[in-house]
């Protein structure tokens, strides 16, 4: 394990995140440093922006995705390594919200039928 590593898993534990969260927040790190071949320490705000459209562009990852992404990148510098960030180097991607699905007339019927 390395030092970073066990540096981000102590900052997450010390805040109670969740094991999924510890997993995706590790595995956007792991991500990081293998899309650029080098420690995620040595990256700045331009290598963040292009990992992020490497995201939406290249392995066409739906917007929430990228933000819980983009909120992984945050954590790590800002608690892990105690670096600034500001949202308008690295932003959050626009959210998606998506519209309930609204049954016709005909559907409900059908429905309060399968049921009864």
């Amino acid at each position: 394990m390395t030092h970073l590593r066990k540096m981000m898993l102590e900052e997450l534990e010390r805040r109670n995140y969740s094991h999924s969260t510890v997993y995706a927040y590790i595995r956007t790190i792991k991500d990081l440093a293998r899309y650029f071949k080098r420690p995620p320490d040595q990256l700045g705000p331009d290598q963040l922006r292009e990992y992020q459209a490497y995201l939406f562009r290249e392995r066409k990852l739906a917007p929430n995705t990228v933000t819980q992404r983009t909120a992984a990148l945050r954590f790590f510098f800002v608690a892990t390594l105690k670096r600034p960030w500001t949202i308008a180097e690295t932003p959050y991607p626009r959210k998606t919200f998506r519209l309930p699905k609204i049954l016709s007339a005909e559907q409900l019927r059908l429905c309060s039928t399968a049921f009864s």
